[in-house]
């Protein structure tokens, strides 16, 4: 452990799942903390559409943290038409292959995958594509998924998860 090892932002693999609100925010202010200290991080959204407004504040954090949507729509994945989803399966495609090339590359400390569980629960990524995600991860670097449903495939990865509860 290098001393910054402190808490809930640390761990190698960390979920935070359920059907309360904060998953992702959660996730940011790890992203904040991470790049307080030095880290680069990075975070793709899936499943969520395109709300600019959101996105250019969360721009306002580059270069430490970079965001990356690759919805072409404004809605979210659950509003779209069959056919709109079909479409919009390859811009999720994108942004897992993207997920993978950065960590094949190394290009962060941080790598938040925000949604990802949706992908898995609505079986838009396969069992092996996610054994393929985690094999290219270093040692070095941290994953943090977020997402309503907890997946057992996923759940051999996991350090630590946190479940956020509505009240």
């Amino acid at each position: 452990m290098d001393g910054k090892e402190d808490g809930m932002c640390e761990e190698k693999v960390t979920v935070y799942c359920g059907d309360g609100k904060g998953k992702t925010t959660a996730a940011l202010g790890c992203a904040i903390k991470s790049a307080g200290q030095g880290d680069n991080v990075i975070m793709i959204q899936f499943l969520k559409g395109k709300r600019e407004e959101e996105l250019e504040f969360l721009r306002r954090l580059e270069p430490e943290v970079r965001v990356f949507r690759f919805s072409r729509t404004e809605k979210s994945f659950a509003e779209l038409s069959q056919e709109e989803q079909q479409e919009e399966v390859m811009n999720i495609r994108n942004g897992f292959n993207f997920a993978r090339k950065v960590l094949v590359t190394g290009e962060c400390s941080l790598l938040i995958l925000d949604e990802f569980l949706g992908l898995l629960d609505n079986q838009l990524i396969s069992e092996e594509d996610l054994d393929s995600l985690m094999n290219a991860k270093s040692e070095d670097t941290r994953i943090i998924f977020t997402g309503r449903v907890m997946s057992d495939v996923l759940r051999r990865y996991v350090d630590k998860i946190y479940k956020i509860c509505q009240d």
